[in-house]
């Protein structure tokens, strides 16, 4: 069994607007950069026997610091890249309702049938990150890796894995706040996946190293 430690990059500049960022190339803030200073003090100690990232900056970034702390290469796969929102990109819910309110109120319905215009259908995104995990879990056999990628697709990824409908990805998993933990064993075959760990702050993690 593989154990995969699925991680959002730290904040980026859209942040703070709550913008879909998607697949745009937006960096991080002097924040976003702290955060991933913190994950990479966790990842020092982690055991960790690879470092996978997107090929977008803002995890790139992330990961960089990550795979620096362990000793391991990094690693960059697109397929772990963030789902594309299409007309939706660097918007705020607020002006999606402006430009195309019909859309957004089929979006938050039903976000898998009815995803934003323009932008990449949510269970071709779930199967792309999935799929990837699979490749490493063979490659990886009984090794923890960390994976730095995005909170939609993690999101999506987490319900193709332990069965959870993905049109439910925004109700069952509504938020992934930027660098916690979501851990998941993968099993090859049909052994199937199990949920470890969900959206556990870094921060805390690494108050509880700094006490120990």
């Amino acid at each position: 069994m593989t154990q995969f430690v699925l991680v959002r990059h730290g904040e980026s500049e859209w942040h703070a607007e709550n913008r879909y960022a998607g697949v745009s190339d937006i960096a991080l803030t002097s924040r976003g950069l702290d955060q991933a200073k913190q994950l990479a003090a966790w990842a020092a100690t982690a055991g960790l026997a690879a470092v996978w990232t997107s090929t977008l900056t803002r995890a790139q970034l992330t990961a960089t610091a990550c795979a620096e702390a362990a000793g391991v290469p990094l690693n960059v796969d697109e397929r772990f890249r963030e789902l594309d929102f299409g007309h939706g990109e660097g918007m705020t819910s607020a002006e999606m309702h402006e430009r195309f309110p019909d859309a957004l109120r089929a979006f938050r319905a039903d976000p898998v049938t009815d995803h934003l215009p323009g932008g990449e259908d949510p269970a071709d995104a779930a199967r792309r990150f999935t799929g990837c995990l699979d490749d490493l879990a063979g490659r990886y056999p009984d090794d923890r890796v960390l994976i730095v990628a995005h909170s939609t697709a993690i999101r999506l990824a987490l319900c193709e894995l332990i069965g959870v409908p993905l049109r439910d990805y925004r109700r069952v998993f509504p938020s992934l706040r930027n660098c916690a933990l979501t851990e998941v064993r993968l099993a090859g075959g049909q052994g199937g996946a199990a949920l470890l760990e969900f959206n556990t702050p870094i921060e805390r993690i690494t108050a509880v190293q700094e006490i120990s």
